[in-house]
């Protein structure tokens, strides 16, 4: 299927995602939000997919937020476009985290507002050394959208997400990797690479296990030890069954590298 904002490619397993509007800095508007949704259905009910990149397009920004200028185009108006670009874009985030397939975050330029949650809400984020992060939301009277509130006050803790918020600082590569925001850091022309090799890697990792991490990451800060660990043995109980980890036992026991196939 062809996008109009997004373009979308998948090869040996993995998903790259590309938000293509540069010259609106990759902004979010309608259309874009639709279409992260209508590719978040269809990675998650792809088996084929066991990795998946987002990125933006161009070397300027990842992706600057909300498209301001649409938001300016009908102010009568304006609250019924965000509550229909929120709903696309929650939905979106919301199947990106229950799917199995890691998501992971190509940082190549300023990621702001809306583009700052997508980083957030990415299971992992390779930033280019140029990139910057902020976001933006109070600059213009507003505050956050696309899950930020809950994942950035859980990677970054209730205080720097706070001062993020209301004073709108911007943030460095280098201080995104100090703060946790993201996990590596490397040259822009190898940001392509660096991403690729780990998504490759991943792709041929125990599909449903990494699901199972990710969703366990998800519950961990809000249910108690007890649930929690309750819901460490339903999960490993599961996933004992399950054709990768026959495999990874086995090779384990055969001293051999393993060989999963997603299933």
């Amino acid at each position: 299927m062809a996008y109009e904002t997004i373009d979308l490619e998948k090869r040996d397993g993995v998903a790259w995602i590309v938000m293509n509007r540069p010259d609106a800095l990759n902004a979010l508007d309608l259309q874009m939000a639709r279409e992260l949704f209508e590719i978040s259905i269809d990675l998650a009910r792809d088996p084929s997919v066991r990795a998946a990149v987002l990125t933006g397009a161009g070397s300027k920004a990842f992706c600057a937020g909300g498209d301001v200028a649409g938001f300016a185009a009908d102010p009568g108006h304006v609250d019924k476009l965000v509550l229909q670009m929120t709903t696309y874009l929650h939905a979106a985030v919301s199947r990106f985290a229950s799917m199995n397939a890691p998501l992971i975050a190509a940082v190549n330029g300023v990621a702001a507002g809306g583009g700052l949650s997508l980083v957030a809400c990415c299971d992992l984020a390779i930033s280019a050394e140029h990139a910057r992060y902020t976001s933006a939301y109070t600059q213009i009277g507003l505050s956050p959208d696309g899950s930020s509130s809950w994942y950035l006050s859980r990677i970054l803790g209730a205080r720097r997400a706070t001062e993020l918020y209301l004073t709108n600082r911007v943030l460095s590569a280098a201080e995104a990797l100090e703060w946790g925001l993201v996990n590596r850091v490397v040259p822009a022309a190898a940001l392509r690479d660096e991403a690729g090799k780990l998504a490759a890697h991943l792709a041929q990792g125990p599909t449903r296990a990494h699901g199972g991490v990710k969703r366990l990451m998800l519950s961990a800060a809000q249910e108690s030890l007890e649930t929690q660990m309750e819901r460490e043995s339903l999960s490993i109980a599961e996933l004992s069954k399950s054709a990768d980890s026959v495999e990874g036992v086995r090779a384990f026991i055969d001293k051999r590298p393993p060989r999963f196939s997603g299933r």
